[in-house]
């Protein structure tokens, strides 16, 4: 099936009672927490393995002039130092899986020089410690602030990186209303639970690696150009992840390495990297600085907007953070500019971080509106509804859904922001409290998807998919569009992914895995309900699948004697023209209240509410749990999370998780999401939309409103910690004292 019209009723929209939508418990829930859900490194498929341990560049910059690896060799247990010298041939790099010891050049820390496998992972650190490596160092650069005037325009990935419309600085320039500010979001670190894993093997001429990976196709062909293979040589199994947040969108360097290993020692190898390589070795979220104008009347409607944004990735990468393209649809201007320039940095590879983007982009510019409406005197929300656009304001076609003033009213309602008061204003003992609020808003993509269905003898429905569960859900959710499809109770359904030999899927990422694995799910189950009622010569229309039997007219069939010994079934999604044709997003609201101690300057989140849309909600629980999440990852933008860079060296500071601060639940005292209703029928046949990022989008802003509104203190510098507060009540202190 390709989107290229609205879909009309489907069997989805006949029954209210159906298992979509419902908030069915976690079917592999049980597994996990007994332990018989196997992650990437736990896997015994494979016997006998050798371990692999990486060695990192302690250098940022510079070449490798010597590698003493004689004293690891000889160590007990050693079988293998890899290096430049020893390391087999390698094609060439796709996307952002790299040759691995490729040279001699060292363009940033933790970039693997060596890598040591041995009987025991004990025996490989151990020995990996041993190996010697010297280098000619040169002078790194680490900060994206000092090296500005080495910015360039990057390639387009999926969007070009700038963007223009009527006379921005014309219009900028007569606005009676101006406001130019600049931002800046700080490098941050996935934190999965999960580090990178990999047990890989050869078979034959041909590969197979238990990994981590959220999208298996994707990481096929990548590692088969890296590997010089045939995609069908690189089998990649991965049911279970611990989490990835977009670090595992991509093979990391642990796979190349075990797989490289792997053949020449002729046995299994098995890697993981640990807590302190995966901020290096591993990938991260590029810190930005944004600027952005906006030009408005007096009444607030906007007549120029401009962001740019400035971000850095490793040389030879690419890779930028499109902080402005959210701003190309949020709010109506006849004339605007959104840029994007790259900075080649020594830093790490820099890459997607749940909701790349949009994450970073609404932190500024959701705080940009703020600052816009208290200049006004105007309420937040209220500027907002006076920009609201009738169309996507530069695609210039209309919005499949858009129910963002519907967010923010309802979100106003539930969350008493009648009674917001202003700046500075109210208080509480030692505490300031204020309220704040943002828009949310995140692309609702659809990719190429298929699915194959076999209902058995026995009456169990099984489905197969390349298709990962990163602890989204996407088991469940497959669960119930399939039981509902077929009129199956959830335990006649069983779920089989996570492996590159069933039928090629979209992967979770993106916030498409969802409505692109589940669509190709739906047209795999409306192709074997067509065979079934063929098979049993029934009339199709008002044919009703329910409680594993169909009824059409007034015959009643079982599943099971209509499939006899088995039928099977096969449906694939692609995009259409309903991409082109609309502008395509989830949209939401954040409310949060915060208080700010007036001495020591903390600030603590005192309740916060998200108010989404996203079309068909396939599982009230976990798409709760999806945009708690992000909303959590908001927090953790706002007020802690930051990996700090020593520029003597390029590297983070803070590279653990002892010193890398998330939100915990004494963080989140009282946090909550609700969903409008909705359907979208252009977006795809279940007429969802994506949630997994669209919790994050915003939520810090709303954070930074609040204490904004809590203290009169406006910071730009992310994350808003005690010494920025501080510094801002000093501030305070001195003008007071200078006006008096």
């Amino acid at each position: 099936m390709e989107m290229n019209q609205p879909i009309g009723r489907t069997p989805l929209d006949d029954r209210a009672d159906g298992l979509v939508g419902k908030p069915l418990d976690r079917v592999e829930g049980k597994l996990k927490v007994t332990g018989h859900a196997p992650y990437a490194y736990e896997t015994r498929a494979l016997k006998n393995p050798a371990y692999g341990f990486i060695v990192p560049a302690t250098i940022a910059a510079g070449t490798i002039t010597s590698i003493d690896a004689e004293t690891a060799r000889r160590a007990p247990g050693t079988i293998l130092v890899m290096t430049h010298e020893n390391v087999p041939e390698q094609g060439e790099k796709k996307e952002q899986v790299w040759p691995q010891l490729q040279g001699t050049k060292v363009t940033f820390y933790g970039q693997p020089v060596a890598f040591v496998v041995a009987e025991t992972f004990e025996q490989a650190r151990a020995a990996a410690m041993l190996v010697k490596v010297r280098y000619d160092a040169a002078k790194p650069k680490g900060l994206l602030k000092d090296n500005l005037a080495a910015a360039y325009e990057p390639k387009p990935v999926n969007s070009p990186p700038d963007s223009k419309l009527g006379d921005f600085d014309a219009a900028f320039a007569a606005a009676p209303v101006k406001l130019d500010v600049e931002y800046v979001t700080p490098n941050q670190i996935h934190a999965q639970m999960e580090p990178h894993a990999t047990i890989a093997s050869w078979e034959g001429d041909g590969v197979v690696l238990y990994t981590a990976n959220q999208m298996l196709n994707r990481g096929q062909k990548a590692l088969g150009s890296v590997l010089k293979l045939p995609p069908e040589k690189v089998r990649i199994v991965s049911p279970y992840i611990g989490g990835g947040f977009g670090s595992k969108l991509q093979a990391q360097p642990e796979a190349t390495l075990a797989v490289l290993a792997s053949k020449l020692i002729q046995r299994p190898v098995k890697v993981a990297l640990t807590r302190q390589q995966e901020f290096h070795v591993g990938t991260h979220r590029t810190d930005t600085i944004q600027r952005i104008r906006l030009g408005a009347d007096q009444d607030g409607r906007l007549s120029a907007i401009s962001h740019e944004s400035w971000s850095d990735t490793a040389e030879g990468d690419g890779f930028f953070e499109t902080s402005a393209n959210v701003t190309r649809s949020l709010y109506a201007a006849q004339n605007r500019i959104t840029r994007h320039r790259l900075v080649n940095l020594n830093m790490p590879i820099a890459s997607s971080m749940r909701a790349p983007g949009e994450a970073v982009g609404q932190l500024a510019f959701e705080c940009a509106m703020d600052e816009l409406a208290e200049h006004l005197k105007v309420d937040p929300i209220e500027l907002r509804v006076r920009n609201e656009p009738v169309e996507d304001p530069e695609k210039k076609v209309p919005f499949s859904t858009r129910q963002l003033v519907p967010c923010m009213r309802e979100g106003a309602r539930l969350f008493g922001w009648d009674k917001r008061q202003a700046a500075g204003s109210r208080r509480d003992g030692n505490w300031l409290v204020g309220m704040g609020m943002s828009a949310a808003a995140r692309l609702n993509p659809l990719m190429p998807s298929a699915a194959k269905v076999r209902l058995g003898p026995d009456g169990v429905l099984v489905v197969r998919m390349a298709m990962t569960d990163p602890g989204t859900g996407t088991y469940t959710i497959l669960t119930q569009i399939a039981g509902e499809m077929l009129g199956l109770p959830p335990e006649r359904v069983r779920v089989e992914m996570g492996d590159t030999d069933f039928p090629f899927a979209s992967g979770s990422g993106g916030s498409f895995g969802a409505a692109s694995a589940g669509s190709a799910l739906y047209v795999a189950c409306d192709n074997l309900r067509q065979a079934l009622l063929k098979a049993g010569d029934l009339n199709p229309d008002g044919a009703v699948f329910r409680d594993c039997a169909v009824t059409s007219g007034n015959r009643t069939e079982s599943l099971t004697d209509l499939a006899r010994s088995g039928m099977e079934a096969a449906g694939e999604i692609k995009p259409g023209e309903m991409k082109q044709k609309f502008s395509q997003y989830s949209y939401g609201a954040h409310f949060a209240e915060v208080g700010v101690d007036v001495d020591t300057g903390e600030i603590r989140l005192r309740r916060m509410l998200g108010v989404f849309t996203g079309g068909r909600i396939l599982n009230a629980k976990t798409a709760r749990s999806q945009a708690i999440g992000g909303m959590t990852f908001g927090v953790g933008a706002a007020l802690m999370e930051d990996a700090v860079v020593d520029p003597r060296y390029s590297y983070f500071v803070n590279h653990d998780m002892a010193e890398y601060h998330v939100p915990v639940h004494a963080d989140l005292p009282a946090i909550d999401a609700v969903f409008l209703p909705e359907l979208d029928d252009k977006a795809n046949p279940l007429k969802s939309k994506g949630l997994g990022e669209l919790g994050i989008c915003g939520a810090g802003a709303s954070l930074a409103n609040a204490i904004y509104n809590a203290t009169g203190i406006r910071v730009r510098d992310y994350p808003l910690t005690l010494d920025k507060m501080l510094k801002g009540f000093e501030e305070q202190e001195g003008q007071a004292q200078r006006r008096t």
